[in-house]
């Protein structure tokens, strides 16, 4: 069976101070929490900052990293270094990434295969931007992204989970219905078990992102095929993530 997982992506967001007394604040809160497995995906600056922090439940994870083990690549840092600062996640495939710096399908996969290797759980992203879903092509772009993880091992799939976000619900303030929602992860389910197996598609987390938050994470946490969220601005917010991993029960 799936497990919960409920995952704050801070993005480009907060200052040193504001970073490390968010996180402290959460884990505090949730030293003795019972229930979802809870990650934060900080700026990468502030990730030696968060993991030198001790007793917490917390999974610390990184929002990018490049491919390469290591090398001449100005300005990136690879999977292992990652895994060597004591990370445990790591986002592939976000919308963002996608669409603002030109994210390929064999550029994401050559990142899912360096990340696992190196032994970071992979939360992989997919979704459909606002045109693509009123043509009545959402679908087909999801399978195209999902499709993605075929080459990948049935142990390889162990440290996957998927975080389905609707482009058009990204930042906007505009949430994806609750059915709209269980709909595409009814779908993405689906996909597992004919690229796979049912056992497989039962066992891989599908996580709902796109403007969750406080005041919709109950009803969509409720529906079957929802394991939990990728939470971007409401993260941001103490109480507010807190009240969403409560919801994750």
């Amino acid at each position: 069976m799936a497990k919960k997982i409920v995952a704050a992506n801070w993005k480009m967001n907060l200052l040193r101070k504001e970073a490390i007394s968010l996180f402290n604040g959460l884990s505090k809160s949730l030293l003795d929490h019972k229930g979802a497995e809870v990650v934060v995906f900080p700026p990468s600056i502030y990730l030696a900052d968060l993991l030198q922090v001790t007793n917490t439940g917390i999974h610390v994870g990184a929002q990018n990293f490049y491919f390469e083990e290591k090398g001449a690549y100005t300005g990136e840092v690879s999977a292992t270094q990652l895994k060597d600062l004591g990370c445990s996640y790591a986002l592939v495939g976000h919308s963002e990434r996608r669409m603002i710096f030109g994210e390929s399908n064999e550029l994401l996969f050559k990142k899912i295969k360096s990340g696992i290797e190196a032994g970071l759980h992979i939360v992989y992203c997919c979704g459909e931007s606002l045109e693509q879903r009123e043509l009545g092509n959402e679908k087909t772009i999801i399978l195209e992204q999902i499709e993605v993880l075929r080459p990948l091992s049935t142990e390889e799939l162990n440290k996957i989970s998927i975080a389905y976000e609707p482009i058009w619900a990204i930042g906007t303030g505009v949430t994806a219905s609750s059915s709209q929602a269980e709909e595409m992860h009814a779908f993405i389910r689906g996909v597992l078990v004919d690229l796979f197996s049912e056992s497989i598609s039962d066992y891989i987390s599908i996580l709902y992102g796109g403007s969750c938050n406080e005041n919709n994470a109950e009803e969509l946490f409720s529906c079957q095929n929802i394991d939990g969220g990728l939470i971007g601005g409401a993260s941001l917010k103490q109480n507010a993530f807190l009240q969403i991993v409560e919801f994750s029960k």
